[in-house]
C-alpha cells in the first residue's frame, strides 16, 4: 500500500484538519472532530446536515458552505458517523427553524441518522437512494445512495438559503431524488487504509458493473468493454428506470471515484450524452469530475436528475463551498 499517511489512526482528523485549514474563510471543525460546519451561518434558516463515511470525499464535508450543507459528520472510511455526532452538529448550527438529515440509504448511515433524529426536536429526513444497480447489497436495504446525494444537497441547499421552510425542504428533497438516477462501474478496486490491500480482486480486462461507492459488487463482473459501451448500458439502465418524457431536461453527472483522470471523465460524458439523445432526453446542465468517490478506485458513475424549472433555477443559485464553486 503507497498512501500518504502518518497513521493509520490519525488519517480522519488529519484530513479534516488540513481541510479546513485550506477553507477557514468558510469553514470550522468542532473541537472534538464530531462534524464539519459553516464559519458563518445564515441565522432563522432552516439546517441542512449531512455526513457518512469518510473515503468519498468531498462528500460530504466539502459540501458545507452557502447554499449547501450547513454542517457534515464524518465517519471513519467507510463507516457510518455515530448517533451523538449528528446531535453535537445540531446543536451546533440549528438556529430555530429546524434541521433536515440528509441520508444516504446504507444501513448504517440510516440507522444512527434516525436514531439521532428520535432525540433531536425539529428534525426531518430525506433518504437518497439513487443507485439503479441492484435493488439490496451488503449494506442496504433496498437501493443505495451514491452520486445523487450531491444534487439533493445542491437543490434543497439553495432553497432553504432562500428561507424555504422545513416540511417544503423535505418535500423537495424527497421530489428531487424520486427524478434521480445512477450507477457505477469499477475498473480496480479500493484500498482502506487499515486494511492495507484492495477491497476485492479484479483483472487487468475486467470491470465491476454497477459497483457500490464501498467497492461492493455490482451487477456482475464483466470483461473490459469500450467507453461507449459501458456509457449505452448504464444509460439505458437508468432510462429504463426513470421512465422520462419524451423532451425532458435533466442535469448529466459523470462522477470519478477518486482513480480516473478528467480527460477519461469527459469522454465518458461526450458518450452518456449522445446515447441520451435518441430517448429524447434533453441535457441542460452538466457537472463532471470526482466529487463522490471510493478512495482511490479507478472508475465512474453517471447521474440523471431529472429539471423543472425550479429545481432548474435552484442548480444555478449560488454556492460557495470547497468543492461546488459557481455564480458568486
Amino acid at each position: 500500500m503507497k498512501k500518504f499517511i502518518n497513521a493509520v489512526d490519525t488519517i480522519l482528523h488529519e484530513s479534516l484538519d488540513g481541510l479546513c485549514e485550506a477553507h477557514a474563510d468558510i469553514l470550522a471543525l468542532d473541537a472534538d472532530y464530531k462534524f464539519v460546519r459553516r464559519k458563518h451561518p445564515k441565522q432563522g434558516k432552516a439546517c441542512l446536515i449531512s455526513g457518512g463515511g469518510s473515503g468519498h470525499e468531498p462528500l460530504h464535508a466539502g459540501f458545507v458552505g452557502f447554499g449547501m450543507l450547513d454542517a457534515a459528520c464524518p465517519g471513519q472510511v467507510f463507516t457510518s458517523p455515530t448517533p451523538d455526532q449528528m446531535l453535537a452538529a445540531v446543536e451546533g448550527v440549528e438556529s430555530g427553524a429546524g434541521t433536515l438529515f440528509i441520508i444516504k440509504n446504507y444501513e448504517g448511515d440510516v440507522m444512527n441518522f434516525e436514531m439521532a433524529a428520535e432525540m433531536a426536536p425539529g428534525v426531518a429526513t430525506v433518504v437518497v437512494n439513487d443507485d439503479v444497480a441492484v435493488e439490496d447489497s451488503l449494506y442496504t436495504t433496498g437501493r443505495r445512495g451514491v452520486a445523487g446525494t450531491l444534487v439533493v444537497e445542491k437543490v434543497v441547499g439553495a432553497a432553504a438559503e432562500e428561507g424555504m421552510p422545513l416540511a417544503q425542504l423535505k418535500a423537495l428533497g424527497d421530489r428531487v431524488n424520486r427524478a434521480t438516477r445512477s450507477m457505477g462501474v469499477a475498473l480496480t478496486s479500493c484500498t482502506v487504509p487499515a486494511a492495507g490491500k484492495p477491497t476485492f480482486a479484479i483483472g487487468d480486462g475486467e470491470m465491476e458493473f454497477g459497483v457500490g461507492i464501498h467497492g461492493e459488487p455490482g451487477r456482475r463482473r464483466d470483461r473490459l468493454k469500450s467507453a461507449d459501451a459501458i456509457a449505452e448500458e448504464i444509460c439505458a439502465a437508468i432510462v429504463g428506470d426513470l421512465k422520462p418524457a419524451a423532451g425532458a431536461r435533466a442535469l448529466l453527472f459523470v462522477n470519478g471515484f477518486g482513480g480516473t483522470p478528467a480527460m477519461e471523465l469527459y469522454l465518458m460524458h461526450h458518450a452518456a450524452r449522445r446515447v441520451m439523445a435518441p430517448h429524447g432526453i434533453t441535457i441542460a446542465r452538466s457537472l463532471v469530475g470526482s466529487y463522490v468517490t471510493s478512495l482511490d478506485m479507478a472508475g465512474c458513475s453517471i447521474t440523471l436528475s431529472l429539471l423543472e424549472d425550479d429545481t432548474a433555477r435552484w442548480w444555478d443559485a449560488p454556492v460557495h463551498t470547497p468543492a461546488l464553486r459557481w455564480g458568486m
